[in-house]
This record gives structure tokens, C-alpha cells and sequence, in this order.
């Protein structure tokens, strides 16, 4: 929990920089709104594959502080900061095609000129954002969550500031509109990647391992080791966000109650993720310094505890779920259409809470042991051999609508939770044999 709440409140302050920018661009019209919506969306879906990339360098880093490798933690990081700042340029480069692509999405004339101009701005940001997250993944495999987390919260007062200098015109500066909303946003993520370097190169414990972009400490096996790690746990998440915006584009089929609905079932569902997210990469850390420190039997406390915690945590939320299911979309909305059909979204959200947490939990464990390949292909199996067709099954065939379409994806998220537990009992029993051969021999 140490680990894992400041973790999750760093996650949160990501998710809330594009909760401000959507509040302030809706108060200058429903044409910038639904541009930074569609522009959000596809910046996102190709965003969260770098962010995955990312991920790879926690688990390296704790195995090598609990195996008392310390001194291999520094070049750890400066050959992530290498793959990541290679992998930002690629998305760079591919948002910056995506924007000429936008004409052609069948939008609202006044829509695309707002999102290509806004899409190209934001793009800007990418490569400040992967260099924070470089340096939080760092941080956390250290075990020093904290400084990440104040800095995502003290950007988010920063945002807001931006939003209304640029947004809006003042001190002097012109009205930007939607542009500004991106302006703010590049400004901000800038920011951020500095202020985390400024700590990093100051604090004397993280300073000693020579945290600087050194192309002196390449080593070509672990940029190796970062990609091997790095790429599949990047497409478990892209596997992930796709098949929930495609349940979207689904539901959105079925017209604009039902996507209403969804939307609002769907927004609460996403903040609970995030403070599972924490709890994924805690186990993450947690597993990586005992298999690091070769002590198996912790490795399988650690790894089991996090699920525990998980499902703890998140049958709370079930329950809640569950019980406010009239009242909660009353915060979004007034139409009792829309209402009454989130209800009952509510009651299957409040079910696959548990198959959600444990899904999530059961990546970072075994991301904690490396093993993220076998994964990979569990992830796109569930969302898109079972999720997804089940989906269209029980929404379109048996005619269930959205509620069939959450239905699908409650499958899933279940049979992934299920396939992830059983993957990490049989790699942890496979260490713990091996290492007992080895003491006998």
C-alpha cells in the first residue's frame, strides 16, 4: 500500500490533466469539445503503446537493487532513456501522419480543422511525456514513488493556469481556443520532465548512478532485454485500449442513449482502474526485488498479495457499484433514458471489477518475473478471440444491445484474470523446483 497509493495518485494526475482540458475547451463550444474528444482518443491509443514501453524498465531496476546490483541500475536507465526516446519519435512521427488521415474520418467539418491543428500541437508533447515516464519507471523501481506523484499533482494546478492564459487570452495572449488546450498541455508535460530530472540529478541517493543520457554506458544486450520487455507489455495495452474503444464504436451503433450510457458507466470504471494500476505496479516492484534477491517463496507472497489486495479494493467498488447504480449516473446526466440503461451497466461494471483488478494485478506480477510474451498473446486472445465476439454476439444476434457488449467484455476480462493467476502459479512453481534442484545438487 506504501508503494502503491502514490503510485496510483501519480496515474490519476495524468488522467485528470485531460479531465481539466475537457471542462475548460467545453466553455468554448460543442465543436472544440468533440475535437478534443476524437483527438484524445486516437492520440491515446497510440500513446498507451509507449507507455507500456516504458514499463519495462521497473522490473529490471528492482531485480537489480534486490540482487545488489546497484550500480547496473544506472546503465538500466540510460539505455531505457535510448529505446523510449527512439520509441517517441516513432509515435511522433506516426500522430503527425494520423493527423492528415483525419479529413477522412467521416467528422463534422468545423470538427477537423479544430482537431488537426490540435492533434499537431499535442503530438509536440510526446517525446517530454515518455521522458517522464523513463524517470518515474526509474524512480518506482527504486522504490520512491513520491516525487512523481507531487509533481503529476502540481502540474495539474499548472494546467489549469495554462488552459486559461492560452485558452482565453490573457496577460496579453491572443485567444488560442482548442489550440491553447494544446499549447498548455506541451507546456506542461515539459515541465514535468524537467522538474523530475531536476530531482533525479539532485537527490544524492538517485544521483549516484549517473542518471544523464550517456551514450558511453550502450550496452546493445539490454536494450535487447528493455525491447523484450518493453514491446509485448506495450501491445497488451494497446490490445487492451483498442477492444474497449472498439466496444465503443459498437455501442455507438446502436445510437447516442446507449453510447451515452457506456460513457458514463465506463468514466467510473476507468478511475477504479487506476488505483489498481497502482497496486499492479507495486507487485511489480515487489516481485522483481525478491526474484532479484532469489527468495522465491516471497516472490509468491508478494505476487499473491497484490491479487488479494486487489480484489479486496475492488469488491468494495462492486459493492458500490452495485448499490448507487440509480444515483451515480444522476452526476453525469438528467435524461432517464440514459439513466436507467447506465443502471444496469453499473450492476455487470460492479461484477467485472474483480476480473479487472485481478487482470491488471496479474500483468504486473508477472512483469515483476519478466515474463511478459505468454501474456501478450493471453491478452489478445481474451479481448479479441472471446471479449469482442461475445460482444457482438450477446449486443447484435441476441439483440442484448450495450448491455450484451459489457456482457462480452465481462468474459473477457474473466477469462484473461483466470489464464493470468494460472500463469503466475506455474511460472513461480517452476522457479521454486528449479531452485530446489539446485540446492540438492
Amino acid at each position: 500500500m506504501t508503494l502503491s497509493l502514490p503510485i496510483a495518485i501519480g496515474q490519476l494526475g495524468h488522467v485528470m490533466l485531460g479531465v481539466v482540458d475537457s471542462l475548460m475547451v467545453g466553455k468554448i463550444g460543442s465543436a472544440s469539445l468533440a475535437a478534443a474528444s476524437l483527438v484524445n482518443s486516437l492520440f491515446f491509443l497510440v500513446l498507451v503503446f509507449g507507455i507500456g514501453v516504458s514499463y519495462a524498465l521497473t522490473p529490471l531496476i528492482a531485480i537489480a537493487i534486490g540482487s545488489k546490483t546497484n550500480d547496473r541500475a544506472g546503465v538500466l536507465l540510460n539505455n531505457s532513456l535510448i529505446v523510449n526516446l527512439v520509441t517517441a519519435i516513432i509515435i511522433v512521427a506516426t500522430l503527425w501522419i494520423v493527423s492528415f488521415l483525419i479529413p477522412f474520418m467521416n467528422q463534422p467539418v468545423d470538427v477537423v480543422g479544430f482537431a488537426i491543428s490540435y492533434l499537431r500541437i499535442i503530438t509536440l508533447s510526446v517525446i517530454p511525456f515518455l521522458i517522464f515516464q523513463t524517470y518515474r519507471q526509474f524512480l518506482e523501481g527504486l522504490s520512491l514513488p513520491n516525487p512523481p506523484m507531487y509533481i503529476a499533482i502540481g502540474a495539474n494546478f499548472f494546467n489549469a493556469f495554462a488552459n486559461w492564459v492560452f485558452i482565453f487570452g490573457k496577460f496579453g495572449i491572443e485567444p488560442m481556443g482548442l489550440d491553447g488546450a494544446g499549447y498548455a498541455t506541451t507546456i506542461t508535460r515539459t515541465l514535468m520532465a524537467l522538474s523530475l530530472m531536476f530531482f533525479v540529478f539532485r537527490y544524492d541517493k538517485v544521483a549516484i548512478y549517473s542518471p544523464g543520457l550517456n551514450f558511453r554506458l550502450f550496452d546493445l544486450s539490454i536494450i535487447k532485454k528493455i525491447i523484450s520487455i518493453g514491446i509485448p507489455t506495450g501491445l497488451q495495452y494497446l490490445f487492451e485500449v483498442a477492444a474497449f474503444s472498439f466496444s465503443a464504436i459498437m455501442i455507438g451503433w446502436l445510437g447516442k442513449v446507449p453510447l451515452a450510457a457506456h460513457q458514463i458507466a465506463i468514466s467510473l470504471a476507468s478511475l477504479t482502474y487506476m488505483l489498481i494500476l497502482g497496486i499492479s505496479s507495486a507487485g511489480t516492484i515487489r516481485v522483481g526485488n525478491f526474484l532479484g534477491e532469489g527468495k522465491i517463496d516471497e516472490v509468491k507472497k508478494a505476487g499473491y498479495t497484490s491479487l488479494v489486495l486487489s480484489v479486496s479494493i475492488m469488491s468494495v467498488f462492486a459493492v458500490i457499484f452495485i448499490s448507487f447504480r440509480d444515483f451515480l449516473p444522476l452526476i453525469f446526466i438528467n435524461e432517464k433514458e440514459v439513466i436507467l440503461l447506465a443502471a444496469n451497466l453499473f450492476i455487470i461494471a460492479g461484477f467485472f471489477q474483480l476480473s479487472d483488478g485481478t487482470q491488471a494485478t496479474g500483468l504486473g506480477i508477472l512483469r515483476g518475473l519478466t515474463d511478459v510474451k505468454i501474456p501478450l498473446y493471453l491478452s489478445f486472445a481474451a479481448y479479441w478471440l472471446f471479449g469482442i465476439p461475445a460482444g457482438l454476439f450477446f449486443g447484435f444476434y441476441l439483440e442484448m444491445g450495450a448491455i450484451g457488449i459489457w456482457i462480452g467484455l465481462s468474459i473477457g476480462l474473466t477469462i484473461l484474470a483466470i489464464l493470468l493467476v494460472i500463469r503466475f502459479k506455474t511460472k513461480t512453481d517452476q522457479l521454486l523446483f528449479a531452485k530446489n534442484q539446485q540446492s540438492i545438487a
